[in-house]
């Protein structure tokens, strides 16, 4: 199941600094599959998925990508939300940025 987050316009200014003239809209999902494990607890695994839509000329062109089970925590996914809306991640480079925030939040965990 998905729900939206939010959703973005690029900045123009950006947008043409690197030589691009059309729009190009963001949206940011919170993502989730929900069931029971043998134990018959109810547990829900979210994620996120971002889809760049890019208005040309004389068509449109969407991108999309899903990661899925980054967390148990809805708040830690609406965190996580929140900074890649902020920030404007696009689906090329929203991979890397989840795997270096779980990469940063579990070297916070380790430290005493």
């Amino acid at each position: 199941m998905k729900t939206f987050y939010g959703s973005s316009f690029m900045k123009k200014e950006e947008l043409n600094e690197a030589g691009i003239y059309h729009p190009i809209k963001l949206e940011y999902y919170r993502t989730w599959v929900s069931k029971d494990d043998n134990s018959h607890e109810f547990f829900s695994k979210f994620g996120i998925e971002v889809v760049k839509t890019e208005y040309l000329e004389n068509k449109v062109n969407i991108e999309a990508v899903e990661v899925k089970y980054i967390t148990e925590e809805e708040k830690e996914i609406n965190k996580i939300l929140q900074l890649l809306k902020d920030n404007q991640v696009t689906p090329i480079i929203v991979d890397n940025v989840i795997e270096d925030l779980m990469k940063k939040e579990s070297k916070e965990e380790i430290k005493p």
